[in-house]
């Protein structure tokens, strides 16, 4: 015996389905929780790190900048004359020297000015006088830029480094005296050779205060919380944003060897620091980036710990929702359905249930319940309604009996006018007959236009014998056009229009056509009048197509653009324009197709 799948999930009540997708739903919220943070952190580190690694790129072109910058004022202070002819000789008289010395002083003071309201950088000569021709000038350094003469006794550290680098210039952190208080400076240090007598040495020219115009550029970089060092290839600190640190080393993370990573081509990071460096091979200098993981997943931390109580309070309310909503809902809706499976139509329907409730659900329960009782209504009307019916239709063919039986009463009328000499007379019965026989038209709504063209004329003719008008009726529609189907009276209220507001007052001059072509699938009936009174054309089109429009015009001609559209649809119906040389004409629009195929007796 074959035995179909058993779901598990049918032997849950409805209750325990829900609390069962709920967790479903909710477990895997967990989960991917857990995973896109640690993806999302992994991200931000690459993608954090490769934006500062292209910064520190930048920020050390920047800093070389600066240090071209210096050396490009100190070539141009070596090679200025005033610097080449400061050589001690003793040839010269002393005030030729102070000369020199007060010349070389203020080139130097002008070089020693901050630009742009930036940090300035002081730029000092020192020069060796073993001889002592100099002995004017200071031998202390008492202000940050000047030119200062020394013996073997009082020689700097540095002066023999710069002597044998042969105009190379070398940044060193040194001991400037600034008022007679020592501080450490970086400076940028450079032997001054003289031009025209081979290389011997004139001195020594330093550029100090580096170290605060190197952080200065370094500052304009923002990290949180972090570090940025320039350094030698030893990682020997020359200048940093924090300025306790110059003179120090830079600590980098170690390797799995034991040994401290020397090439920081590539970010480096350990457990709290993210280590990022661009090398300047040719002056053997380095820029640091020192950023704590800590500060830079900070704002991530906090977000993620938003998101997880934002997580448990959604459980939670979930949890209490499902409950409210259940005792709201499910009950209602059981009980619903069991009055759904044992309803039988035309059974008593119980008092609706909940009648308070607002909601959907009691709209549902109040539909249901009032559906139910509306179809035992139904059920009890269709016999009376079938009764009704019958008494309608009975109604409709005595009141037929009248139309049919004042026809007739015309015809013999007509007749014993004629038998009696009454020409006149008995033509204008005859007219009325043919308007009576075609209104009947055996209850049908469409006719033929040879119909409705004699009911027409017809009507013409009898209004020109009652009222004596000598207004002329032409018309001019093709054979082959008298079988189309047109709405009954629908020429009738347009000529008469057409004669009241038009010819009515012209006598002979007074003309109407009527004419019919085809346009396309369409065919237009046209009634014509040469009258000279003004038309407002913009209030009879607001008249056939707004709902709202003013019916001051009359009802008769929307009706008969209504009855046009019901039987064949909005893009038929009537228009009126203004007539050429004066006049209105109105045109009937009617599908070509529309032919009557077969026709019978009115």
């Amino acid at each position: 015996m074959r035995t179909g799948f058993s779901n598990p999930m049918t032997k849950l009540s409805v209750k325990q389905q829900l609390l069962l997708l709920f967790l479903l739903m909710v477990s895997p919220i967990f989960i991917l929780h857990s995973y896109g943070n640690s993806e999302a952190e992994q991200i931000l580190k690459r993608h954090v790190t490769s934006a500062y690694a292209e910064l520190n790129k930048q920020n050390h072109t920047l800093i070389d900048r600066d240090i071209d910058t210096v050396n490009k004022i100190t070539t141009t202070i070596i090679q200025n004359p005033i610097a080449q002819q400061l050589v001690p000789s003793g040839d010269e008289t002393v005030i030729e020297r102070v000369r020199k010395y007060e010349k070389m002083d203020a080139l130097l003071a002008g070089y020693s000015t901050a630009l742009n309201g930036g940090e300035a950088v002081y730029y000092s000569l020192y020069i060796y006088d073993p001889h002592n021709e100099y002995f004017f000038a200071p031998k202390v350094q008492m202000i940050q830029s000047g030119v200062y003469f020394f013996t073997d006794a009082n020689k700097p550290k540095w002066f023999d480094t710069a002597v044998q680098l042969k105009g190379l210039g070398f940044m060193e952190i040194i001991e400037n005296n600034d008022m007679l208080v020592k501080k450490r400076t970086l400076a940028y240090i450079r032997a001054v050779n003289t031009v025209n007598q081979g290389h011997s040495v004139i001195g020594v020219l330093i550029a100090t205060n580096m170290d605060k115009k190197l952080a200065e550029s370094m500052q304009s970089v923002s990290l949180p919380g972090g570090e940025i060092f320039f350094t030698d290839q030893s990682n020997y600190i020359l200048a940093s944003t924090d300025p306790k640190r110059m003179g120090t080393t830079v600590e980098l993370p170690v390797t799995a060897s034991g040994k401290q990573q020397e090439n920081l081509d590539k970010p480096i990071m350990n457990s709290e620091y993210i280590y990022m460096a661009s090398d300047n091979e040719l002056l053997q200098q380095r820029l640091i980036y020192k950023i704590p993981i800590k500060s830079l997943l900070q704002q991530q931390n906090e977000v993620k710990r938003v998101i997880q109580l934002i997580s448990v309070a959604y459980i939670l309310f979930g949890c209490i929702v499902i409950f409210y909503f259940w005792r709201s809902l499910m009950t209602p809706l059981q009980r619903l359905a069991t009055f759904v499976r044992r309803y039988e139509p035309g059974k008593r329907v119980p008092e609706t249930p909940g009648k308070g409730r607002n909601d959907e659900v009691g709209v549902l329960i109040g539909a249901l319940y009032d559906m139910a009782r509306r179809l035992n209504g139904l059920i009890h009307d269709k016999y009376q309604m079938e009764i009704k019916q019958r008494e309608s239709q009975l109604q409709i063919l005595y009141q037929q009996i009248n139309p049919h039986l004042l026809y007739n009463t015309l015809e013999s009328i007509y007749w014993k006018s004629s038998l009696e000499g009454n020409s006149e007379s008995a033509e204008m019965i005859k007219e009325l007959s043919k308007l009576m026989k075609i209104s009947l038209s055996r209850g049908r709504e469409l006719i033929t236009l040879a119909e409705e063209l004699e009911h027409a004329a017809a009507y013409v003719k009898l209004q020109q014998k009652r009222y004596d008008y000598d207004f002329q009726v032409i018309w001019s529609v093709p054979d082959t056009m008298m079988n189309h189907l047109i709405p009954k009276v629908t020429l009738q209220p347009l000529i008469e229009n057409a004669m009241i507001h038009g010819v009515k007052n012209m006598g002979e001059d007074g003309e109407i056509h009527i004419t019919a072509d085809y346009e396309g699938d369409k065919l237009l009936i046209r009634v014509e009048d040469n009258g000279f009174k003004d038309v407002d054309y913009k209030a009879i089109e607001s008249l056939l197509n707004e709902p709202s429009a003013n019916p001051a015009f009359g009802y008769g001609i929307k009706n008969i653009h209504q009855r046009l559209q019901l039987h064949f649809g909005n893009v038929y119906g009537i228009q009126y324009k203004k007539r050429n040389g004066g006049g209105t004409i109105v045109t009937i629009q009617l599908p070509a197709a529309g032919e009557r195929k077969e026709l019978g007796d009115v």
